[in-house]
């Protein structure tokens, strides 16, 4: 009897208090207590495995930065396909105020393919539409002796890679130093202000020879949109003048192009006229007397 006892169904008063006070509670057992609890341990299991494996996925991105003597380092500025590259050249023929050509087009990413491009096709304009110039100007006036001058494609290229590197180092560096003395002025960095130097530059290729003054606005005015948000933290006095100089520079560049690769030819290329000797009437008697005589 005891063993039949201990098998019968018993009433706990607390439980039976519990029903009492809650009747829409549902029961559950310990079956149903251990299923949700199982669960949640293979649900966690899970969610480790997956951060386990973004943690993988996130080491194996973050690889070591490569020296800066290294190919790869260098790979990664060159790294834009077609439509960014026409976006930022369209940027930089084309700015207007109010909008930054750093935070619109570059969007912390900056190349130096188109730049280095840039540069390189305008000194190659330079120098051909140089020597074009003075083609022209030996059919108009035949007198003019033309020989091919090689050295320009030379001076071109010194000085529009050398405009484009240390004009926005020596802007860089001054930028940089104004910001440890007003910490509120804001900066970029080095790659981008080539970036910027660089995209202005393409307005002079198809207006070199027509349109300088229009391309000089047009290039100037992006520059100065670009170094506006930058530089306007800074006391109007500096600003004023830091931007008079990148316009300034920039002028000189365009100016300085223009009278030495579009110049007239230096006298010693011009051919001489041929000289007329007038001969008095004396000179003709003396020389025809001899004749006279021996007749």
């Amino acid at each position: 009897m005891a063993a039949a006892d201990e098998l019968a169904f018993h009433e706990f008063e607390e439980a039976t208090n519990l029903l009492a006070e809650t009747p829409d509670a549902a029961t559950t057992s310990r079956s149903d207590q251990l299923t949700p609890q199982g669960h949640v341990a293979v649900g966690l299991g899970a969610e480790d495995e997956v951060e386990e494996s973004d943690k993988t996925l996130l080491l194996q991105e973050e690889k070591q930065q490569p020296g800066f003597w290294t190919f790869d380092y260098y790979q990664s500025f060159f790294d834009v396909d077609t439509s960014q590259v026409l976006d930022r050249i369209k940027g930089s023929m084309l700015p207007r105020p109010g909008h930054n050509f750093v935070r619109h087009h570059l969007r912390n990413r900056p190349d130096l393919y188109g730049p280095f491009w840039i540069c390189a096709t305008l000194a190659f304009v330079l120098a051909v539409t140089g020597n074009l110039t003075l083609v022209l100007a030996q059919r108009k006036d035949p007198s003019i002796h033309y020989s091919p001058q090689f050295h320009k494609v030379t001076v071109a290229g010194i000085t529009i890679y050398c405009y484009a590197w240390l004009v926005p180092l020596a802007l860089w560096g001054f930028l940089r130093w104004r910001k440890g003395v007003r910490e509120r002025m804001g900066l970029y960095t080095f790659l981008e202000t080539v970036c910027v130097y660089g995209y202005s530059l393409f307005i002079f290729i198809p207006t070199v020879w027509l349109f300088g003054a229009l391309a000089l606005a047009l290039s100037a005015s992006g520059l100065v949109f670009t170094l506006w948000p930058v530089v306007r933290e800074d006391t109007r006095l500096v600003a004023a003048v830091l931007l008079s100089a990148v316009v300034l520079l920039h002028a000189l560049l365009a100016v300085g192009c223009k009278f030495y690769f579009f110049q007239p030819l230096p006298p010693e290329h011009i051919a001489p006229p041929p000289q007329v000797i007038s001969l008095s009437p004396n000179t003709l008697l003396a020389s025809t007397s001899p004749r006279t005589m021996v007749t």
